[in-house]
């Protein structure tokens, strides 16, 4: 929810920046304007009762007292009550006293122990890897339009509104259709707009590829921002924050290799349209080896991402068997022909040996009480 919000504000921002260039008057006083905001992020340390830190990130690093403070703040500032108890925090902090019974030592985690892992590592790089794509290939799109309007702000008015549609686009179908299938969807839109623009762009009308530009243009602004939102989702919360960052350096990357051809007057965009079409082609094989994020809860763990496994792009039937994609060695067994052969043998011995399998021997031993109750001495029992 958060990622997606974030994008509306990008969207926001983009259709904002053109006005607010025209009353700055120069490039110098925008870039004043534009950087004097991110002073105030200075804040997060200066005022920790203004921007408190997570406590689900507490929780799992195990800073226990500070989790329970945070939590205790959020309580008393929000006013919540559950079932009319007049100190709400005590049921909370009770429910995480039980679970920690002893205050265990904070454990900190840093991104390059995504290195040990086998399953976090690659959705962090398939992730990257498509957003790189998504921000990257928006140049092949946004050529097409200066042909139509040579003024600038045709094409970057057009493709802010084709990334609120996009934001709107993943807002109303990723909640019912799933994270992995819209972003497979957007993925293959995005190679196909792609590769058809690079082959028939001589033999195509003007309005074909007019609207092979659009909708190519919605289709990657649509994968880069669910990249994001996926990524947000699968990486566990002790390196969430590093590893986003990581995705979305990918993205920056993407973006310019964009500027870089805009800067050398369109020279190499062949080359370029090539690259990012092949790019595109091989991110739909990359998609899925990513895991469904739909209905499961936040990793929080190194071994709760490790845990998230890729399930079956399409619903099989259950009477059916799913053959794994490579033949696995079948398992050690215990089982040997020549030992249940030699076993069968040696039962079927035993059985025709003696015709009577279970013999009752009568004991020769005099028992300890005879039947009229007199000990083997002579004497009563006087039991």
């Amino acid at each position: 929810m958060v990622s997606m919000v974030s994008g509306f504000f990008a969207v926001l921002a983009e259709l904002l920046l053109p006005g607010l260039a025209v009353l700055c008057g120069g490039w110098q006083v925008l870039q004043a304007v534009a950087t004097a905001p991110m002073l105030l992020l200075l804040s997060y340390w200066c005022w920790a009762s203004v921007f408190p830190e997570s406590p689900r990130w507490l929780l799992a690093t195990s800073r226990i007292p500070q989790a329970k403070r945070c939590l205790q703040m959020f309580i008393t500032r929000n006013g919540v009550h559950f079932r009319g108890d007049l100190y709400p925090a005590e049921t909370l902090l009770t429910e995480i006293d039980v679970a920690f019974p002893e205050e265990p030592q904070p454990h900190y985690h840093h991104v390059l122990e995504l290195r040990h892992t086998r399953v976090t590592w690659k959705n962090c790089l398939i992730l990257a890897f498509t957003l790189f794509i998504g921000t990257g290939i928006q140049y092949c799109f946004t050529r097409n339009l200066h042909i139509y309007s040579p003024q600038f702000y045709f094409g970057y008015f057009l493709r802010a509104l084709m990334g609120a549609l996009a934001c709107g686009f993943l807002c109303m179908s990723v909640g019912r259709a799933g994270r992995r299938g819209i972003l497979l969807l957007t993925a293959i839109v995005t190679g196909l707009s792609s590769l058809l623009l690079l082959a028939l762009t001589q033999y195509l009308q003007g309005v074909l590829v007019l609207l092979l530009s659009l909708v190519g243009l919605l289709s990657s602004q649509a994968l880069a921002m669910l990249s994001v939102f996926f990524a947000a989702e699968v990486m566990p919360t002790v390196v969430r924050g590093g590893a986003l960052g990581l995705v979305m350096a990918a993205g920056c990357v993407g973006m310019a290799a964009s500027s870089v051809m805009e800067l050398q007057n369109n020279g190499g965009h062949f080359l370029h349209h090539v690259v990012f079409s092949s790019f595109a082609v091989l991110s739909v094989l990359c998609i899925m080896l990513l895991p469904e994020s739909k209905h499961k809860a936040l990793p929080d763990t190194l071994g709760d991402g490790e845990a998230l496994c890729r399930l079956p792009l399409f619903l099989s039937r259950s009477d059916q068997d799913v053959l794994p994609l490579l033949r696995a060695r079948p398992p050690a067994s215990e089982y040997s022909p020549d030992s249940y052969s030699r076993l069968v043998a040696a039962t079927r011995k035993m059985l025709t040996k003696d015709p009577v399998p279970y013999r009752v021997i009568a004991s020769s031993q005099q028992p300890l009480l005879p039947s009229n109750g007199v000990a083997p001495g002579g004497q009563e029992d006087s039991s």
